[in-house]
């Protein structure tokens, strides 16, 4: 039985990470950059990278393509802009940045680490107001909140 790393491990054969000093280079350096973020849209608006778009990863299949009611434009034209994917931790964004290629994206990547890596970079976010985040909150936001049913049962093996 495969699990959800494996199924990342996977996809990483087809995708590019890059890491968060990487990024921020290549914003620098490419004004034209589009970041997509494909996490939940309470995620997003409690703090995100400025100028990012938000697409939801359960609609992002969708909002690449015209005619649809998820369709984005700027996302459908963006084939051949440099694209990265950026999610929580970067697990969702290597899923995403995989179909994108399959949909047909020439230069996409997935931020590897996610926003929390690039707030250990001490990057900034905004929340949802385009205000700037404090980054000592960030690090409360990021730290995982597990309830005790979501562990892993003693003598359980991993497959």
């Amino acid at each position: 039985m495969k699990n959800f790393l494996e199924l990342i491990k996977n996809c990483l054969t087809d995708i590019r990470e890059i890491m968060p000093w990487d990024l921020a280079e290549r914003l620098e350096e490419n004004p034209d950059l589009l970041i997509v973020d494909v996490r939940e849209p309470n995620e997003f608006a409690a703090m995100h990278i400025a100028d990012s778009i938000h697409v939801p990863r359960g609609i992002l299949e969708s909002a690449c393509e015209w005619d649809y009611e998820e369709t984005l434009p700027e996302l459908v034209q963006a084939r051949d802009r440099e694209v990265v994917v950026v999610c929580r931790s970067g697990y969702r964004s290597v899923l995403a940045a995989h179909s994108m290629t399959v949909l047909g994206y020439r230069n996409v990547a997935s931020l590897k680490t996610g926003l929390r890596g690039w707030k250990d970079y001490e990057q900034p976010l905004v929340d949802g107001q385009g205000n700037a985040v404090d980054l000592d909150d960030a690090d409360v936001y990021f730290t995982p909140n597990l309830r005790p049913d979501q562990h892993r049962p003693a003598g359980l093996a991993v497959d």
